[in-house]
């Protein structure tokens, strides 16, 4: 990683997007996906400890999750396959933006979302095979998974898609609405 990143903060406090450079010849192309010198793009000091990887079809939801206690994690998040809409909901209670969210269409190729400790997340995939990798810095643990029905909440989020052909697993619909969520102090 070098001087090529650009990095954009978006309007969610903490939430940055950076562009990576890709390099295209006859061959194909070659991006340098991560290295640790990232977090001085962030602003953060992050030791990452995981990689997790997401294949969804087209439609399927998954979110808004996030951890709570001392599981707390921050994600960087990369599209390596398809294409989605990710949604990122504030719910740190002392941030200028607490309750607000935002919307970001991703294709695959050269962004990365970085996430804060503190939002909630999930992504619509907009294409079969969709496949999103991203990286925490928190072990994931069951027990302290939570998340916030966005379905049952006052979002105004712009789908682009009919809500009967998305796809959610129940127990993301069984997330609580945003009035009744978990907040982070």
């Amino acid at each position: 990683m070098d001087n090529y990143i650009k990095s954009y903060k978006l309007k969610l406090n903490g939430v940055y997007l950076l562009e990576i450079p890709i390099y295209k010849d006859k061959r194909g192309s070659f991006c340098e996906v991560f290295n640790n010198q990232i977090n001085k793009y962030l602003d953060v000091e992050i030791d990452w400890i995981q990689d997790n990887e997401s294949i969804s079809n087209k439609y399927v939801f998954r979110g808004l999750h996030f951890q709570k206690s001392n599981f707390v994690q921050s994600k960087l998040i990369r599209v390596s396959n398809g294409k989605i809409l990710d949604i990122m909901l504030d719910l740190r209670k002392n941030s200028s933006t607490y309750k607000k969210y935002i919307s970001i269409r991703i294709d695959q190729g050269n962004n990365i979302l970085f996430i804060p400790k503190g939002i909630a997340h999930g992504f619509l995939s907009l294409a079969d095979n969709t496949i999103l990798n991203y990286k925490c810095d928190n072990f994931y643990n069951p027990e302290f998974e939570s998340g916030v029905n966005p379905f049952k909440s006052n979002l105004k989020v712009n789908w682009g898609v009919d809500l009967s052909n998305i796809i959610i697993s129940k127990k993301d619909l069984s997330f609580p609405s945003l009035n009744n969520s978990y907040v982070f102090n």
